[in-house]
């Protein structure tokens, strides 16, 4: 897996979570269905949050390409608060194509962040 980053806004600080490592952690836990209506991020700025990356129709485009070619059987992983840390473009093609739910995996505790205010670009990818 490529590595890809996790960003959460928490007070004036930009959490940031390796998704790899949070896969490698979650990687027994139960899956479960999860109820779309659940997912509060569908109703929220969620790809396009910060100033930085505005949304762009090329970068609506990149991501309804990434939605159009996920599988929604693998299951989405969320913290221990049920928020998504992996699987928004699953949560996105499991709502377009009318599904009620979502195979899940969820935290038990949520690892503190990997990094902390850094820009994507200085992540080591």
């Amino acid at each position: 897996m490529r590595p890809q980053y996790h960003f959460r806004r928490v007070g004036e600080d930009i959490h940031i979570w390796d998704v790899r490592k949070l896969l490698e952690r979650a990687g027994e836990l139960p899956v479960t269905p999860v109820p779309l209506s659940g997912i509060g991020e569908i109703d929220e700025p969620y790809w396009f949050s910060e100033a930085d990356r505005p949304a762009t129709c090329r970068a609506i485009m990149a991501h309804a390409t990434q939605v159009a070619g996920v599988d929604i059987t693998y299951p989405i992983l969320l913290c221990a608060e049920g928020r998504v840390m992996d699987g928004m473009h699953r949560v996105m093609k499991a709502l377009g194509d009318g599904h009620d739910t979502i195979p899940a995996r969820q935290l038990i505790t949520t690892p503190p962040p990997d990094y902390l205010n850094m820009a994507p670009s200085d992540l080591p990818y």
